[in-house]
């Protein structure tokens, strides 16, 4: 009797991507809408796209060449297809279809798939966050090239938020649904635009499709959609809009200072924070600004303050020393150099009127006879410094402060028909914290690639869509866990080994760990190393789910 032949594949977390990428029907959508570039192809372009989303959530940090060496040992059959081999999902046939997907148009691509993703896990899309940031990149691309002449983005460097300010760079832009954090859109930018500019692009040429789509009630970002221009095409497209006031505005920095003198209403659900209403009207906009006081922020922030102003003072009353130790030609020009030492100081003051000392010098050393005459004189200002209180206590005064402006004057809130109040807009703006979740989940250096790299700058387009999708997905995973666990009053066992019904998705991977398929004699399959905890996920998720681990 022939010795039997065992062959084990790991399977671990992963088909739990392959069977959310078979719900949301990711494959077909892309085979729908792209037609193949071969009929010899082995791999369709939706079955390349859910191969770069299973290694992105494979969480190696491979990049696209190493795309076969990552499915060695993966069963391909269960997770993207029968009669794909590793081989087949190599750099050229990837890099293939990253171009086919960039000529169709990413942002349009991947709008139209989010909405029927949102539609299909039933999200109310309440509101929709939106932000951007910016991803590093190795190579040289376009960045020496004119960019008006050129159809992709212009690879160049920018504000780098990568704290990698040597290095080209991307911008992305993501809006996110507020409940799930699903990316209802995203759009790649040149390394050296802005997010006001971005911001108002997409608000122009994107927000009436977001309306008709999903029906969301509020558009929420942070200080940089504050603009006057953008907030005038908001509310041309009657938007409701839900924004963090920067403070460099005359009006916001006033209310803010006026705060330690005004009465503040605590807020209901949240004992840290007090709030007031004021009417206010900006960019020709009106709108109702709500002025926040968070005390442990505030706390924090008085310590901080006390040491940045200790080291600050410091440093201004060093360089006022020096000061006085310089000689001047001319009196005029001692006095000019201490009005540039005020100007610049931004917490000391001058406790006197600076005094100018004359002295003579005379030619030759030593001491000077009593009959000799001065070769020149050297002028020297002399002054005390202080800090005084007021500094200070203007500083303290915006610790811990922020303001929230809405255009929201119909009295309709989230829950209610009574008008949005001071909770609801909190946390309706807190929920900004979901796209921030996605950004830092897109930069983790155990996501795919943390610096991009690829042949052409297009690639680099079409690859931000795909890191998007893997976003999308993970997103969606964790959702219908939490959603499902809660419905069907099942527990998982957290990091602490105590139930609970909101496990990330990044957990649930983990302890997906050991989980693989054995073949005996290249026929039977079986499934080996599935425990209870991963068998509660398989289960609440549904047959699709139990088809894969089966």
């Amino acid at each position: 009797m022939p010795p039997v032949q065992y062959q084990s594949k790991n399977l671990n977390h992963l088909g739990l991507v392959a069977a959310m990428c078979r719900e949301l029907k990711i494959a077909e959508y892309f085979d729908a809408r792209i037609t193949n570039d071969s009929d010899a192809r082995n791999v369709t372009i939706g079955q390349a796209v859910v191969a770069m989303i299973i290694n992105g959530l494979g969480f190696t940090g491979q990049t696209l060449y190493l795309v076969p060496e990552f499915f060695e040992d993966k069963p391909i059959d269960r997770l993207i297809g029968e009669g794909i081999q590793a081989e087949h999902l190599n750099d050229k046939i990837l890099g293939r279809a990253l171009d086919s997907l960039y000529e169709v148009g990413v942002s349009d691509l991947y709008l139209n798939l989010a909405i029927k993703v949102v539609n299909h896990l039933k999200l109310p899309c309440k509101a929709l966050n939106l932000d951007g940031t910016s991803l590093h990149t190795d190579g040289v691309y376009n960045n020496n090239e004119n960019p008006d002449d050129l159809n992709c983005i212009h690879i160049c460097r920018g504000y780098s938020r990568d704290h990698r300010p040597d290095l080209n760079q991307v911008v992305l832009q993501l809006i996110t649904e507020n409940e799930a954090g699903i990316p209802v859109f995203m759009a790649p930018a040149s390394g050296n635009v802005n997010d006001k500019t971005c911001f108002q692009e997409t608000i122009k040429n994107h927000l009436s499709c977001f309306k008709a789509a999903l029906n969301n009630r509020y558009l929420v970002a942070d200080a940089a959609m504050y603009v006057a221009e953008t907030l005038q095409l908001l509310d041309k497209q009657k938007q409701l809009f839900i924004s963090r006031v920067p403070l460099n505005i005359k009006d916001a920095k006033e209310l803010v200072g006026k705060a330690p003198a005004m009465a503040l209403e605590p807020v209901e659900g949240y004992e840290d924070y007090s709030f007031t209403e004021v009417p206010a009207c900006y960019g020709d906009v009106r709108q109702r600004w709500f002025l926040f006081l968070n005390k442990k922020r505030r706390l924090s922030e008085q310590k901080t303050l006390t040491r940045k102003m200790q080291k600050q003072s410091l440093k201004e009353a060093r360089d006022l020393e020096k000061l006085g130790k310089k000689a001047f030609l001319c009196r005029d020009d001692a006095l000019e150099a201490f009005a540039l030492w005020q100007k610049q100081s931004k917490l000391c003051q001058s406790e006197t009127e600076p005094e100018v000392i004359c002295k003579p010098c005379y030619p030759g050393k030593g001491r000077p006879s009593s009959d000799s005459k001065p070769d020149h004189f050297e002028y020297f200002v002399q002054s005390t410094c202080f800090v005084s209180c007021e500094k200070r206590e203007n500083s303290l005064a915006s610790l811990g402060c922020f303001i929230l402006g809405t255009n929201d004057l119909d009295q309709k809130g989230l829950n209610t028909h009574k008008g949005i109040n001071a909770a609801e807009l909190l946390s309706t703006y807190k929920s900004q914290q979901k796209v921030e979740g996605g950004f830092r989940f897109l930069k983790s250096p155990d996501f795919l690639v943390f610096s991009l790299y690829l042949k052409k700058a297009e690639r680099i387009e079409a690859l931000l869509m795909v890191m998007t999708l893997c976003l999308m997905v993970y997103a969606a995973i964790q959702h219908r866990i939490r959603y499902e666990l809660k419905k069907q009053s099942r527990v998982f066992l957290n990091q602490k080994k105590k139930p609970c019904q909101n496990p990330t998705a990044r957990w649930v991977f983990f302890c997906f760990q050991g989980v693989s398929v054995l073949t005996v004699n290249n026929q039977e399959q079986r499934v080996v190393g599935l425990k209870e905890r991963q068998w509660t996920i398989i289960q609440v998720l549904g047959i699709l789910y139990e088809s894969v681990y089966s």
